[in-house]
């Protein structure tokens, strides 16, 4: 960014109300946060004329107006970014205006060297579940909802920028609906590349293991939820990749998955649908609450109480601690809702095998492991584990 020196030999030379072009750069993770339908809000609030795209090095904006609006501009650039944008480097020059007639968001650029970032695939937000749980609301139960603040990212992106045609949700034309929350600017869902809707977006299938369709939608997540009560294990597809699902209260089922999965000791990871039932069976303190709750969602490493709890030592044999996560995707959250209790999610793979991302492909390396598959219609592009957080010494690691 311009330093004040030469901001205030431009005040002294043009006068802070003469008109110029600013051109700015911003390097960073600035795509898929929703950062260019912030910079269209910003700029039409300021009543600034010019453009916003993303290339394949950031995020490119030109705006023309009044100066000391430009200098407005740039300072709430930085200090009012999305939540989740992350800016590492922000350039700025001054030219003549050329112009420039409204502003808009133009078609991305995708020449020159690749160096943008994107975040990993994000938690839902707090907006997307209570649509989700909302009956009034056309997203209720859709297990795919999504906005600028959440949702896939990384595991759907084929190249850079990040739009959709460069994503696998460009088979998934957005019904009217949905194209008129992706064009509105003052619609959360303004840009947001997955966005989708039960009339246009992918959807559910419950397999069996040879690969017939035994029911759709939401009627697949209904028995699925009822299979994991009878003890059978289940292939989920997920976000980044497949999961194997049971219950966590069966000692029986979790040495089944353990012979299965041919993991002797190594302990399995748990879901549980909230947080106060995670207090029931360890010890959680504020910071380990907060990374629970996060975007990125992570495994946390909790000490379990010393009281007697439904978790079978089978779960994590020999060790004081488990590893726990909340739901992070709609698809979870209206599993977990319906089951209530914690279950094992646990990498859908043979121990020391990469993760399934492919149904197909899941279907041939996991039909001895589970009883049942289900999946979903959005390809996932590249895969990607649960992370795992623990908190030691009062730091995050």
């Amino acid at each position: 960014m311009h330093p004040p020196r030469l901001f205030n030999k431009i005040f002294e030379s043009k006068g802070a109300s003469e008109s110029l072009r600013a051109k700015i750069t911003v390097h960073g993770a600035v795509q898929g946060v929703g950062f260019r339908p912030f910079v269209y809000r910003l700029a039409t609030q300021l009543r600034l004329d010019g453009w916003v795209l993303n290339s394949s090095q950031g995020v490119f904006i030109e705006v023309e107006g009044p100066l000391d609006l430009l200098q407005e501009f740039l300072a709430r650039l930085e200090k009012e970014k999305p939540p989740l944008a992350i800016i590492q480097g922000l350039e700025s020059s001054f030219l003549d205006i050329v112009g420039y007639q409204g502003f808009e968001i133009r078609y991305s650029d995708d020449s020159g060297p690749k160096t943008a970032l994107i975040l990993p695939d994000i938690a839902i937000c707090v907006d997307c579940l209570r649509e989700l749980l909302d009956p009034a609301n056309r997203r209720y139960r859709y297990p795919f909802t999504n906005c600028t603040n959440c949702g896939p990212r990384f595991s759907i992106i084929d190249k850079l920028p990040y739009d959709r045609p460069n994503t696998s949700m460009r088979q998934f034309k957005q019904c009217p609906a949905c194209d008129a929350e992706y064009h509105d600017p003052l619609n959360r869902r303004f840009h947001a590349q997955p966005n989708a809707c039960s009339t246009c977006g992918p959807h559910l299938e419950l397999w069996d293991t040879s690969g017939n369709v035994l029911a759709y939608d939401d009627a697949a997540l209904l028995i699925t939820a009822e299979l994991v009560r009878q003890g059978k294990v289940i292939a989920l597809k997920g976000i980044g990749g497949f999961q194997l699902i049971c219950t966590a209260q069966e000692e029986e089922v979790v040495i089944r998955l353990r012979q299965r999965k041919r993991r002797d000791e190594k302990p399995f990871a748990l879901m549980y649908p909230a947080l106060d039932q995670v207090s029931r069976d360890c010890v959680v303190s504020s910071l380990e609450e907060r990374l629970l709750g996060s975007p990125e969602s992570p495994i946390v490493l909790l000490m379990r109480q010393a009281r007697e709890s439904a978790i079978p030592p089978s779960v994590a044999p020999g060790t004081r601690t488990l590893g726990v996560m909340l739901p992070y995707t709609p698809l979870h959250h209206l599993l977990m809702q319906e089951l209530g209790v914690p279950v094992i999610a646990t990498s859908g793979n043979l121990a020391n095998e990469p993760i399934c991302i492919d149904e197909v492909e899941a279907l041939d390396r996991l039909k001895d492991i589970a009883d049942f598959f289900l999946i979903h219609d959005r390809p996932i592009v590249r895969h990607v584990d649960d992370s795992i957080a623990r908190v030691v010494c009062h730091r995050e690691m």
